[in-house]
C-alpha cells in the first residue's frame, strides 16, 4: 500500500509539471484553435504610443534554461534578422511577462530583450507584408529566434506554416511622437558620417574567425560614439568595469576590430558599441560572424 501511495504522489507531480508553462512561447504542442475567428487579416495593427520603460518587473534579469538574460532599458530603435515563430491556444488566456493577458487574436509579441513594452515593425522579407505589433512578452527561448508573434501577426505576415526568416525594428519614442512609425522607411541604409568615409570596409564573417587577417588599424579612423549610421551594440552596463571587461575580450581575439570599438556612457549605462557600418549588409555579415562566436550584438541606427 505504502509503494501504490507513493506512486499516486508521483504520478500526482508529473501531472501538475505538465500543467506549468514551457518557458519557450513557441513550441510543437502549440497550435491553432479549432474555430479561429473569421477576418482577422482585417485586424488593425497596434497602434505605438509612448509607454515609460519600467525598471523590474519583467525588465529585470531572469534566467531560462540556464541562460541568463539581461532586458534592455534604454530607448533605441533596435533592428535584428532572424527566425519568428509563433504562439497560440496553449497560452492564450494565460498572463504574459509583462502581467497583461496573452490575446492570440492582438497585434502582439515576445522578445527575449527588448524593454516591455515596447512597439516594433515586422517585416517579412519573402513577401514585403508589415506589420507593427505591441512586445509585452518574453521569448522566444530557441538559438537563433528573434521574436514570437501573435497567432494573429503571423497570420497577416503569412508566417503561421513554421519558422521563417523575419527583420524586425523597435520604434523609438521619438519616432512614435514624430508619427514616423506610420510609413515603411523611405532610405533602409544609412550612409556612415563624413569623417568616416575613408575607412576601410567592415571585415567579413571571414576576418572574425581569422585573427590572422589583416588588420584595419592602418586606416580606420576615429570615429564618435554620437556619429550618424549603423553601429553593433555589443553590451551595455552600469558598472564600467563590465564594459572594459568586454571590450578587452574582444580586441584580445580580434585585435583588428580594435580601432572599431568604442565605450562611452549614455543614460545611465556604459555602452560598447562597433562601428559605423556604411552598409546593412555589412553590419549584418559582422553581427552574424559575432554570434556564431556566442556573442549577442543589436544593430542601433543612430540618426
Amino acid at each position: 500500500m505504502r509503494c501504490l501511495a507513493l506512486l499516486a504522489l508521483l504520478l500526482l507531480a508529473l501531472l501538475q509539471g505538465c500543467a506549468t508553462r514551457s518557458p519557450s512561447p513557441g513550441s510543437e504542442r502549440d497550435g491553432p484553435e479549432a474555430s479561429p475567428p473569421r477576418y482577422l487579416d482585417q485586424v488593425p495593427d497596434a497602434v505605438p504610443r509612448v509607454e515609460p520603460i519600467r525598471l523590474g518587473g519583467p525588465n529585470k534579469p531572469y534566467e531560462v534554461l540556464g541562460e541568463r538574460y539581461v532586458p534592455l532599458l534604454e530607448d533605441l530603435p533596435y533592428e535584428e534578422q532572424g527566425l519568428a515563430s509563433w504562439y497560440g491556444k496553449k497560452f492564450h488566456g494565460r498572463r504574459t511577462a509583462s502581467g497583461e493577458t496573452y490575446n492570440m487574436y492582438a497585434m502582439s509579441a515576445a522578445h527575449p530583450r527588448w524593454p516591455l513594452p515596447s512597439y516594433a515593425r515586422v517585416r517579412n522579407p519573402a513577401n514585403g507584408r508589415e506589420v507593427i505589433v505591441r512586445v509585452n512578452d518574453r521569448g522566444p527561448f530557441h538559438r537563433g529566434r528573434v521574436i514570437d508573434l501573435s497567432y494573429t501577426a503571423a497570420l497577416k505576415l503569412d508566417l503561421l506554416r513554421g519558422v521563417a526568416p523575419v527583420e524586425i525594428r523597435r520604434l523609438s519614442f521619438d519616432e512614435i511622437r514624430a508619427g514616423r512609425w506610420s510609413r515603411p522607411e523611405t532610405d533602409p541604409v544609412l550612409a556612415a558620417p563624413a569623417d568616416a568615409a575613408a575607412a576601410p570596409p567592415a571585415p567579413t564573417t571571414e576576418d572574425l574567425r581569422d585573427p590572422e587577417s589583416k588588420p584595419l588599424a592602418e586606416a580606420a579612423p576615429e570615429v564618435r560614439a554620437a556619429s550618424r549610421g549603423l553601429w553593433l551594440q555589443l553590451g551595455a552596463f552600469r558598472q564600467l568595469e563590465g564594459v572594459l571587461a568586454l571590450k578587452e575580450k574582444i580586441q584580445t581575439r580580434w585585435p583588428e576590430l580594435a580601432p572599431l570599438l568604442t565605450s562611452y556612457r549614455d543614460r545611465g549605462l556604459n555602452r560598447l558599441q562597433l562601428g559605423p557600418f556604411e552598409t546593412r549588409e555589412q553590419a549584418e555579415a559582422q553581427a552574424q560572424a559575432l554570434r556564431e562566436a556566442g556573442y549577442s550584438p543589436l544593430l542601433v541606427r543612430r540618426p
